[in-house]
């Protein structure tokens, strides 16, 4: 693990069950409705990669590191486009609880190299990712257009 202490936590409660959550966390049908465009596309197996594609083009290349479906989804994060590319992967960790008539979605993205530049972005890109979520799981429809950079 990396000595940088940059790390992102970030924790949303959702109205509906670990299986749907699951479902729009991996199916690219549903992630290009609440993360701006981008189909993210795996067979969700241990060392299998992730793309993130957006309109045809892979802008990220990740791995699947852990997987208990409905509970946990452990990934490298890499963007493979502009500044970010060159960065070392960093990792996210997906924690689904269900907690009532709620399930909570706790986010971890931590092993940042010094001075990252992914952190940046991301620091500001979960809230809003995560928050599409929810209102599109809660609503059917996504948050209104947000002018958001990649």
């Amino acid at each position: 693990m990396s000595s940088n202490t940059q790390r992102i936590v970030y924790v949303v409660y959702i109205a509906a069950t670990p299986a749907v959550v699951w479902d729009a966390l991996t199916n690219p049908e549903v992630t290009q409705r609440y993360w701006f465009g981008t189909r993210i596309e795996s067979d969700w197996k241990v060392g299998s990669t992730i793309l993130y594609v957006v309109n045809g083009k892979v802008t990220d290349e990740h791995t699947v590191l852990a997987v208990d479906p409905q509970h946990t989804l452990v990934h490298s994060f890499h963007p493979v486009f502009g500044e970010f590319e060159a960065e070392p992967p960093s990792r996210v960790t997906f924690t689904i609880e269900q907690s009532g008539d709620v399930v909570r979605v706790t986010t971890v993205h931590d092993e940042f190299p010094p001075d990252s530049a992914v952190f940046k972005a991301c620091s500001s890109g979960w809230p809003m990712i995560l928050n599409n979520l929810k209102t599109l799981l809660e609503t059917g429809k996504p948050l209104p257009t947000y002018e958001f950079s990649r």
